[in-house]
This record gives structure tokens, sequence and C-alpha cells, in this order.
């Protein structure tokens, strides 16, 4: 479980971080509210749309491998964000961004759910999502102090990072 907390707070701190600033980016971009509105549509429609589809998937090659699909492909999407110039690149983006995160939404699920445990699972749960969130959060308030002295656009690499480290540790801790 503890290899499972470490690669996922990665993870979820580099989402967690980029999401506030990524909004900030998307504006400056698109410039009007309609364009932000159906680039988040965009991000949740293609979301649900992949749902079962991952959901087979995840049935077939199991979680951790979808889980390590996820982190790559998130530090490789990270790497593209700063170069994104039109609203029509921002939307590609969010779709996939969208598929990648219900990847991730179900395959940690059912990581979770196959992880051995002595004692109770919503114990075994909740000290995850314990670690994982003050991790994050943490990890935002400070991205916004270092805002001040870097780029937007290192907010992204330096996520791109964290992903890739999530996806190293779940390669090398994986049973």
């Amino acid at each position: 479980m503890k290899w499972f907390i470490f690669s996922q707070s990665f993870a979820l701190t580099a989402a967690s971080v980029s999401f506030p600033f990524y909004l900030l980016f998307i504006q400056n971009i698109g410039r009007s509210f309609s364009s932000f509105g159906f680039a988040y549509g965009l991000f949740t429609l293609s979301a649900a749309l992949s749902q079962r589809l991952i959901g087979k998937w995840a049935d077939r090659s199991g979680g951790v491998k979808l889980l390590i699909f996820y982190a790559v492909g998130m530090s490789f999407i990270f790497l593209l964000i700063p170069s994104v110039n039109t609203i029509v690149k921002v939307y590609f983006i969010q779709v996939v961004l969208g598929i990648l995160g219900a990847i991730q939404k179900t395959s940690e699920k059912l990581v979770l759910s196959e992880m051995p445990y002595r004692g109770r699972r919503g114990k075994m749960i909740g000290n995850y999502h314990f670690w994982t969130s003050l991790c994050s959060s943490l990890a935002v308030m400070g991205t916004g102090l270092l805002l001040n002295y870097f780029a937007i656009s290192y907010i992204f690499y330096g996520c791109s990072i964290f992903f890739l480290v999530s996806g190293i540790v779940l390669i090398m801790c994986r049973t």
C-alpha cells in the first residue's frame, strides 16, 4: 500500500498543482467564458464516453497497467501544454486529458479494491486519500508561491516529471 500511496501522491499532486494554473492558461488562449465552458465540457464528455471501454480494459489488463499508461500519457501531454497556442489545440488536449482522467479514476478504484488488507477496507482507503490529498494541498499552496518567480510553463514541465515518477514507481513496485 505504501508504494501505491507514494506513486499516486506524485500523480495527484501534479494534477492538483496544474489544474488551477491550467485554467489561467486556457483563459489566456480562449479569452471568453464560452470557449472555457466548451473546453471543460469536452473534458467531461470525453471522460464519460470513454468510461465503459476503460472499464473493459481494466478488467483485461489490470488497474496497475492502466495507471502506468495514465502516468506516462499525462507526462507526455504536460510536455506539450506550454506549446499550445490555439483554442483548437486546447480542445484536443482537453479530450485527451478527459480520457486519461477517466483511466485514472477507474484504475485507481480497481487497484484499491484489489489491495490485500487486514481489518477494515474503509480505514485503508481513508488513509490513502488522507496522504494523497495532504501532498496535493501542500503542493498547490507551494506552487502558488513559486509562480511569483517562474513562468507558468515551468509548472507543466514540473508536473510532467511528477507524472513520470508516478509511472516509474508503479513499474518498479507492481506485483
